[in-house]
């Protein structure tokens, strides 16, 4: 399946870059004037949706329809890039535009669809499960296929759209999985679809390890390199990267880190993206080892200040705004690093930046 992107601009030399760089990724594209997108949105679903922001009210309207599209503005002031972002943009092409920086910065975008895509993947199996709705008895069920994010089953009983449904299976090998998930659609024949709600970590990383062997032939070709990144500073809580091509802030992102024999895996979450520059993460909550493993790294550093830190990150996902936290953390102040990513909405790019930068000379 091909992705469908829409670029909505007035501007064709604007269109014609952004769309060349987007078919340059693989990407099926149409064009049309901010007059015509709202037919165009009807008539069909698109996977990457790019609008001129010239049009502040066109562009929000546009943004809002698609349903799980990764989005992008161009945008002529610099001044507005979070009333661009609070709008619905995840990802901002400054203009004029140039190709190298729009292919710079849809290559996060690209990526993030495809990893979107591996993790939606379904891949075909018959096998036992058994459904439970709430304290009720076990009901019979043939799952007939699976994904990181939710199964299909076939059940001996009918089940009811949004109902919570407790569900225990075998993979293939007999690695056991349970956990729970909400009913997003069924038929009266007893056909359902079940979407994952809460999975323990063992059994998510037996589940996402079997699907991803099961569906490698297939997609293959689709696997993306890992972003081009310079780490620039770390704390145990988060850290800053410079790129060109940043993700949009709540993305997930896998990090791998290496100084000399010293690895860590990490999982972050972006808090701040500066297009076109870099961005902000803040790791996710990690086990002792790691937070061993991440002393070690933090130390070997400090001790070899020369020593050039290599990292390699990929996305993991794209964090819809359901997800997203409404109130901001707690402060952190014995990790002013971490503190200032939580803490950066009342900074422009140039203050958030002129700060980093004094936290830098003081730790030096």
């Amino acid at each position: 399946m091909t992705f469908q992107a829409l670029v909505v601009s007035n501007d064709e030399e604007a269109s014609s870059i952004i769309s060349q760089v987007l078919a340059g990724f693989g990407l099926n594209v149409q064009c049309c004037s901010q007059a015509e997108a709202g037919d165009h949105l009807r008539a069909q679903r698109f996977n990457a949706i790019v609008v001129d922001f010239d049009d502040p009210e066109n562009a929000a309207r546009v943004l809002q329809q698609p349903l799980g599209a990764v989005t992008a503005v161009l945008l002529n002031d610099r001044t507005k890039v979070r009333r661009a972002f609070g709008i619905g943009a995840n990802f901002v092409v400054y203009k004029p535009v140039s190709a190298a920086h729009a292919e710079a910065t849809l290559r996060a975008a690209v990526a993030l669809l495809r990893r979107e895509r591996r993790r939606s993947v379904r891949i075909p199996v018959q096998v036992p499960v058994w459904l439970r709705i709430q304290s009720g008895p076990d009901i019979d069920g043939i799952l007939l296929d699976l994904s990181e994010t939710g199964m299909e089953v076939l059940s001996a009983r009918p089940l009811c759209p949004s109902a919570s449904v407790g569900f225990r299976f075998g993979l293939p090998g007999g690695m056991p999985v349970e956990g729970r998930g909400e009913v997003a659609w069924a038929n009266p024949n007893g056909q359902a679809g079940v979407r994952f709600s809460d999975l323990n970590d063992g059994p998510l990383a037996r589940l996402k390890e079997w699907v991803e062997a099961s569906g490698r032939s297939a997609q293959a070709e689709e696997l993306e390199p890992e972003l081009p990144c310079k780490l620039t500073d770390i704390s145990l809580g988060g850290c800053y990267v410079e790129t060109e091509s940043p993700l949009p802030e709540y993305a997930g992102a896998a990090l791998k880190l290496k100084v000399g024999s010293v690895e860590v895996d990490v999982q972050g979450t972006v808090c701040v993206m500066h297009p076109g520059f870099g961005m902000g993460l803040e790791f996710a909550s990690s086990t002792s080892e790691q937070n061993e493993q991440m002393c070690r790294l933090i130390g070997t550093l400090n001790e070899q200040p020369a020593a050039a830190p290599q990292l390699f990150l990929t996305p993991a996902h794209l964090s819809p705004e359901s997800s997203r936290p409404k109130d901001p953390p707690p402060a952190t102040p014995e990790d002013p690093l971490l503190h200032l990513l939580r803490h950066h909405e009342w900074l422009s790019q140039e203050d958030f930046l002129r700060e980093l930068s004094g936290q830098r000379a003081a730790h030096a």
